[in-house]
């Protein structure tokens, strides 16, 4: 893990998100809806700014990853996901559905990357099939939390605002589909975290005899 005390790339993240968050934070579609989306935002920025102060840096690339979801989820706060402005990836893939929710649930996985820098750096697990299976593991159990949250804060909301947080556009299967895509972006995460482990590695001579 990169002790990243010289780096400006984290506080250059921070500043684009306080720069999104408070252009977004302007008339959004829908008030009670951008309350709940950035409370989850804040929750994240939180946590890596606590870790940041007890001294837990993250490699550039870890912090990389991470903004990526906190950008996409402020920005789906906004409109709320189902009307962010998206069209011109819809109709090139031909779909009928407004799909930025699936990518931003794809990046609730990449969190599954600095959760697996941690445990090498810090040297939490010896076992290699737990050091990639925990990340992914871990983020299927917030993912599923998630959907659990969503769906008690859109039973207990008026029945607008329960829809535009769920923002589940008719699909009847939508929560399952977001835990695919948070499970299949955590795959893709840790995946890119071995391939970039294993080039580090340095090479041997083989074994001794």
């Amino acid at each position: 893990m990169d002790n990243n005390r010289g780096s400006r790339l984290p506080w250059l993240l921070l500043a684009i998100y306080l720069a999104v968050f408070a252009a977004l934070a302007v008339r959004p579609y829908d008030r009670p809806t951008w309350w709940a989306e950035n409370v989850t935002v804040w929750i994240l920025v939180g946590i890596l700014a606590l870790l940041w102060w007890r001294g837990v840096r993250f490699s550039n690339l870890a912090y990389l990853m991470a903004a990526v979801l906190i950008v996409l989820h402020t920005i789906g706060g906004h409109y709320t996901f189902e009307r962010v402005p998206f069209d011109v990836v819809t109709r090139a893939l031909g779909l009928e559905r407004n799909n930025y929710d699936r990518i931003a649930h794809f990046t609730v996985g990449f969190w599954a990357f600095p959760i697996a820098e941690w445990l090498a750096t810090r040297r939490l697990v010896a076992n290699r099939f737990l050091l990639l299976t925990y990340p992914v593991l871990t983020i299927m159990s917030v993912a599923a939390l998630y959907e659990i949250v969503e769906w008690l804060y859109a039973a207990s909301a008026d029945a607008a605002a329960g829809a535009a947080y769920l923002g589940s556009q008719g699909d009847v299967w939508d929560a399952q589909k977001d835990m695919l895509a948070d499970t299949l972006g955590a795959l893709c995460a840790v995946a890119l975290f071995y391939a970039l482990r294993a080039r580090r590695r340095p090479p041997t001579d083989g074994p001794s005899g």
